[in-house]
């Protein structure tokens, strides 16, 4: 009997004992192609040696020291490096364990730079509708998921959630693209004049809204009329990149795709390729000079800050990233597995929409094609496809709730950057099958 408390108590889950490329290798030796990277994780695959070895020439040298005492160098090379590749005036790097921790940061530091200019009354925080910022507390009011909130509603701190920037399901018949990002951008100014123009501390968006919505990205307009609307209020603007950035949809940081730049950024995940749990938030030179010059102290902190093994992990991915061009061949992969997709789904009666950015893609489903009508939630469709992908040899990300946190329902493709493009044409049909599979079944 397991003593491990895992994510679903009636599960019985094979164990994973190996990882080559882009598989998982089980203790029975079957092989699964890991089509989402865990969680849009694991970018490297599950073999580097560059990362393997400079995680181990770590350990032998420093496992740890506390930030409170000490810096390190894994971690100052890795901040040197992110910020050189930074949009904007990015200029200082916090390090965390992850993208809920990162996001947590974010909030607060938000708060603590408009307190320490005087500022105190800029208390509110608006985020969007379907969004995700991760599971502590403050993250998870941040996020806009009705089902991932609903049971701990009592302990949600206050927070404000407009429109997403939803083309496929929100566009209204009489509305492009960019009439309607415009529409639903316009509703951050109504929401901050609601609440008091001086009162709002800052925006909070996915570039590339990943679990929640399946890699939606915004339509053309949307977020330079956000940063607009940020700038004319005093507001912050956070660009949660956790999912979505490092390199997983095209571009370093998902932003320059939509040519703005933040004034707090979240990265995590592909940071650290899975071989170490790290994140971190950046933020501007002017959010950090407002600390320095006041307080001098950002009253926050966790243990494993700036770890210096993570550390050195997250700088030979990055390394690795950059020095291999791995970007180009996100967009050029991405650009083949698009049309994987679209050969596969195009024309199927219950796909609706495929659609995303670079190696990080969705598929939504629908019982109607014309009427975009999902499925009835009864019948469980994104579990079922879970299970039936998992059959076929296929690690994929289905989420139910896809429209409004109940109703809908998506798959998430996250490959590896170093997929081929045999193996991802390998990933399309193995999710063809379990989709024909599991509908044919209803």
């Amino acid at each position: 009997m397991s003593h491990v408390f895992p994510r679903h108590c009636h599960a019985t889950l094979p164990t994973a004992v190996g990882g080559e490329g882009c598989f998982l290798i089980d203790s029975d030796g079957k092989r699964y192609f890991d089509g989402s990277g865990g969680a849009a994780v694991s970018c490297l695959g599950h073999s580097n040696i560059r990362v393997r070895e400079a995680v181990k020439a770590q350990v032998d040298q420093l496992a740890f020291a506390h930030t409170g005492f000490f810096t390190s160098d894994p971690a100052e090379r890795l901040a040197d490096l992110l910020i050189s590749q930074a949009p904007g005036d990015l200029d200082r790097v916090y390090f965390v364990s992850g993208g809920s921790e990162a996001v947590e940061s974010a909030i607060k530091l938000a708060r603590q730079y408009h307190v320490e200019r005087g500022q105190p009354q800029r208390r509110h925080l608006i985020a969007r509708r379907q969004s995700y910022h991760g599971n502590t507390i403050g993250a998870l009011s941040a996020g806009g998921n009705a089902w991932r909130r609903q049971q701990f509603g009592p302990l949600l701190v206050e927070m404000s959630h407009i429109a997403p920037c939803y083309d496929y399901a929100e566009r209204r018949d009489d509305e492009t693209p960019e009439t309607y990002g415009q529409r639903v951008a316009n509703e951050l100014e109504a929401e901050i004049l609601r609440l008091g123009e001086d009162s709002v501390m800052a925006f909070i968006a996915e570039p590339v809204v990943g679990a929640t919505l399946g890699a939606v990205p915004a339509v053309p307009g949307y977020f330079r009329r956000v940063r607009e609307i940020c700038d004319r209020y005093g507001v912050l603007l956070i660009l949660d990149e956790v999912m979505c950035g490092m390199g997983r949809t095209g571009h370093l940081f998902a932003c320059d795709a939509d040519g703005v730049a933040p004034d707090i950024l979240c990265i995590a995940k592909g940071l650290g390729a899975g071989y170490q749990p790290i994140g971190a938030m950046l933020c501007s030179a002017g959010i950090y000079d407002s600390i320095a010059q006041g307080t001098g102290f950002f009253q926050h902190g966790h243990t494993y800050v700036g770890h210096p093994v993570a550390a050195a992990a997250g700088l030979a991915v990055l390394q690795e990233i950059l020095e291999q061009d791995l970007i180009a061949q996100v967009r050029q992969r991405g650009d083949h597995a698009r049309a994987a997709l679209q050969a596969r789904f195009g024309q199927h009666a219950h796909i609706g929409d495929i659609r995303g950015r670079g190696l990080f893609l969705g598929v939504e489903l629908v019982a109607d094609r014309a009427s975009k009508q999902s499925f009835d939630p009864a019948f469980g469709l994104a579990g079922r496809l879970k299970k039936a992908a998992f059959a076929e040899g296929l690690v994929c990300y289905p989420m139910p709730g896809t429209r409004d946190g109940r109703n809908g329902d998506h798959v998430l493709l996250a490959p590896p950057f170093i997929a081929s493009e045999a193996e991802l044409d390998l990933m399309v049909d193995r999710l063809g099958r379990a989709v024909d599979g599991v509908i044919g079944a209803l």
